[in-house]
């Protein structure tokens, strides 16, 4: 430990005039003859001038001393992760989690890391993943402990361990694919020997559950550069662990031959979609829908007799995959709902701009996208990444036009609620039928014809069914 620096009392300072409350928990477990330590993100985040309201502090008080220290003065407790030496807490809009000094390695076999307490700080920064997050600073003290050379790192933007990296990563291997977010969220660079053992190791991922898994890569997906991550993760075998169709994509050219391959194109579809994310944040449905897009590419490949390459509904393929990729990482069933939907529409509206579509052929596209259908425009414009600037104007200004298109015909009709123009009651009255598979089929007629020929009214839809139910035999 030492005297604080300039740069560190900056740190400090941050720290504490976001959270005036740090100093006063400190004292807290000082007078139970505890210590209590900012560590971790928050004090890099502090020396980023990031701090949020989320503090992680690390302590020798084992959970139940903790919880002795807290009570009484925390707004709100809780002991989720209590066998894990964490317990969390609330106070004055800050979300706390104090975990006991601990050493935690997997067994080689299992999934899940083996946690034991330790018994010093300095134990307990060496057993952390990166030098970036092995500092800390004590409370009331003050004193800033960085025996790994964090504050060298963070200037350098470099992500190294702590330990050897094969060390680190034999410990957890989760921690290889932090290295990848962490690229992607801060935009450092991964230093080389740490490259080195997540690619000699990747195999170890094997022993991780895909819940963790899918939690790093989405944070990873949501980062200030994911593209950066993804490369790491190609380059270092990591995603052939989890998600080899990524890496599969380099194996294909583009058949309009704009690209090195569909990898290096659908990379840019990445980009280019968070380029139209606006001020809401990373979207991740947007995000995944857009690495996931192509994915069907690989198994659809064909090769005319003029040599040019096509991918024939490689849409629908990619749509199976992401659904399989997605439900074993243990997605939740919306979340892929809806990344499966826009790669099942994102070729829906090539064709537009030959004139070929009618306002019946709007009407479905936008009742087939449904709620998706922001994040649809999105797609879609993103995808266009040819280098010929002609065609690629042409594209945009043929959305442009589908846009206002849809405008117009959404101003005419409410399209978010295309409903048939004769409701399940009047369908049963009209044909003397009780509920059953006659009102649905006739219904769903109803609903297709309201889409092909737009609003009817009331003596054509009727006109219409009795039509459709004399040829149906549901009626004479």
């Amino acid at each position: 430990m030492s005297v604080l620096n300039a740069v560190q009392q900056k740190a400090v300072a941050e720290l504490l005039r976001v959270s005036p409350l740090a100093d006063e928990l400190g004292q807290r477990f000082a007078a139970t003859g505890h210590e209590l330590h900012l560590v971790g993100g928050s004090v890099r985040d502090a020396l980023l001038g990031r701090l949020g309201d989320d503090l992680d502090f690390c302590t020798d008080a084992r959970p139940e001393q903790t919880l002795d220290a807290v009570r009484g003065w925390a707004d709100a407790i809780w002991e989720t992760g209590r066998e894990f030496g964490t317990i969390g807490i609330q106070k004055n809009g800050l979300r706390i989690e104090i975990t006991t000094f601990r050493a935690e390695a997997y067994d080689g076999v299992t999934r899940n890391p083996v946690v034991s307490y330790g018994t010093s700080l300095l134990d307990d920064l060496e057993r952390r993943d990166f030098t970036i997050n092995a500092m800390a600073v004590s409370v009331p003290g003050h004193e800033f402990t960085d025996p790994f050379g964090g504050v060298q790192d963070l200037t350098a933007q470099l992500i190294r361990t702590p330990a050897a990296p094969e060390i680190s990563f034999g410990d957890d291997p989760l921690r290889m694919l932090r290295a990848a977010r962490f690229a992607a969220k801060l935009g450092f660079t991964v230093a080389e020997p740490v490259v080195t053992a997540m690619r000699e190791m990747c195999a170890d991922l094997d022993r991780i559950t895909a819940e963790r898994i899918r939690d790093e890569f989405t944070k990873l997906m949501s980062g200030a550069d994911p593209i950066a991550g993804l490369r790491l993760l190609v380059d270092t075998g990591l995603a052939d662990r989890f998600l080899p169709e990524i890496s599969g994509l380099k194996l294909e050219i583009d058949e309009h031959a704009q690209h090195k391959d569909v990898y290096e194109h659908t990379l840019i579809v990445v980009q280019n979609a968070m380029r139209l994310e606006g001020d809401g944040g990373p979207d991740f449905i947007l995000r995944m829908a857009s690495l996931m897009h192509d994915i069907g590419k690989p198994a659809t490949k064909a090769v005319g007799r003029d040599g040019r390459v096509s991918f024939h509904h490689h849409e629908v393929v990619g749509a199976r995959l992401t659904k399989q990729r997605m439900k074993a990482l243990k997605y939740p069933k919306d979340v892929i709902s809806e990344v499966v939907g826009l790669v099942a529409l994102h070729l829906r509206f090539y064709g537009y701009g030959r004139g070929e579509w009618t306002d019946s052929a709007v009407r479905r596209y936008v009742t087939d996208a449904g709620p998706l259908l922001a994040r649809l425009h999105k797609l879609t414009r993103s995808d266009v990444t040819t280098r010929n600037r002609r065609k690629a104007a042409q594209l945009a200004a043929d959305y442009d036009a589908l846009e206002d298109r849809i405008a117009r015909i959404e101003a005419e009709e409410d399209l978010a609620k295309v409903r048939p123009d004769l409701d399940g009651n009047a369908i049963m009255e009209l044909l003397g039928v009780p509920p059953g598979p006659v009102v649905g089929q006739a219904w769903r007629f109803l609903k297709e014809l309201r889409l092909d020929r737009g609003p009817l009214d009331r003596d054509e839809a009727e006109a219409e069914l009795f039509k459709w139910a004399r040829e149906q035999g549901h009626i004479s």
